[in-house]
């Protein structure tokens, strides 16, 4: 039997990673899930009516691209939210945003870019289906240090220019994963500058848009609008999945120019997997109401200054700009993780799990990453313990 080689060299999943690492040792307290990014707030409280009206739904086959009222709802948001009045065409409903992250490569990715194999810009540490994206559609990913000393965000202008000319696509993800570090005006500027003059597509994933500390973040697309960019340049995922704490609905969006969003459309009627209608109609409400929005973003905020206290004489903290990860330093982010564990309880992602090895270097072997999900009870029972546990 003959199996592909592109996928050979992926390494094991971040959380199969984990259960292997600490599956074989007991608790050291009650335990308490940090690892994943599963927001643990309340849902909106009218879902379940909108649910039940739309049962019957379920009998017929879903839009590929969207109901009108979800397409609707997506547009009335981006002009509230953004200033932006994006034409249904400019919109496609995805199956959560992975799904969308990965088959837009496939969708938009040219098989050569100036004669030669495509490369793919990929922030490093990363959501990792930037990476299979990449050896899905032939590319060569390129990894690029998201640091301390780069803002935690790539510097992908520091690449050579010969470099730049055979990218087609760039992944940024603001506010980023894991570290929290929001991309500014400015940085999207000159990232979008470079795109135009290099001419490849930028795939901004801005899933934790919508929960911030002091300032919403601004979006690639209303920067690029701005500017009057190619309509094209830029394409934009998000969904309810941190906005509205509901990461099982799998409700996620795309928008970019026509021509991009044509092009999703048409593979996605192929090989697509859409969400179900009455679960469509959710998504609608969910979309057009802000109220839960800005209820679960003040206990965010409340979370942040807890941690911010806490973690105060800890060397090297940084209190995220956005999200709902704390990346803090260790000094091996594998050994911290399994002393947790077996210290306290405390279940955490290491670092290096996001990041790849680099000319021997794994930027984020000295990291933890810890996802302030839980209740702000329980959140600041588990960082006092964790603080004493590593840093005391």
């Amino acid at each position: 039997m003959a199996f592909p080689e592109r996928f050979s060299n992926l390494p094991e999943y971040a959380f199969p990673r984990l259960r292997a690492l600490l599956g074989h040792h007991q608790p050291g307290g009650a335990p308490v899930s940090m690892s994943i990014g599963e927001p643990r707030h309340e849902m909106p409280p009218f879902l379940s009516e909108v649910l039940n009206a739309h049962l019957d739904r379920f009998a017929v086959y879903p839009a590929n691209e969207g109901i009108p009222p979800l397409l609707e709802a997506i547009r009335g948001w981006f002009s509230r939210r953004y200033g932006l009045e994006l034409a249904p065409e400019n919109l496609m409903v995805l199956n959560g945003t992975r799904e969308g992250l990965f088959n837009a490569a496939l969708a938009l990715c040219p098989e050569r870019k100036g004669g030669r194999t495509p490369l793919i810009l990929v922030p490093n540490p990363f959501y990792q289906v930037y990476a299979v994206a990449a050896a899905a559609v032939g590319a060569k990913p390129v990894f690029v240090p998201a640091t301390e000393a780069s803002g935690h965000l790539p510097d992908y202008a520091a690449l050579p220019a010969e470099t730049l000319d055979q990218v087609a696509i760039a992944y940024i993800c603001s506010p980023a994963n894991p570290q929290g570090a929001v991309a500014s005006e400015a940085y999207l500027r000159d990232l979008i500058t470079l795109a135009e003059k290099h001419d490849f597509q930028i795939f901004s994933d801005e899933c934790y848009s919508e929960i911030w500390r002091n300032t919403p973040p601004p979006s690639a697309l209303q920067v690029a609008h701005a500017m009057g960019a190619d309509p094209e340049r830029v394409v934009v995922f998000n969904s309810l999945s941190k906005r509205s704490n509901m990461p099982g609905l799998r409700s996620g969006v795309v928008a970019s120019g026509r021509e991009s969003i044509r092009r999703m459309r048409q593979l996605r009627s192929y090989a697509g997997a859409p969400l179900s209608e009455p679960l469509q109609h959710v998504a609608a409400a969910a979309w057009s109401d802000e109220d839960h929005v800005q209820a679960s973003r003040a206990r965010y905020q409340q979370k942040y200054a807890l941690a911010d206290r806490i973690l105060a004489q800890v060397p090297g903290y940084q209190g995220p700009e956005a999200g709902f990860f704390l990346w803090l330093p260790v000094e091996d982010g594998e050994e911290a993780a399994l002393q947790l564990w077996r210290e306290t309880g405390i279940r955490v992602l290491p670092g290096a799990y996001l990041s790849r090895d680099v000319e021997g270097v794994n930027p984020g072997k000295g990291f933890i990453r810890v996802a302030m999900v839980t209740p702000i009870d329980e959140i600041e029972d588990a960082l006092k313990r964790l603080r004493n546990c590593l840093y005391s």
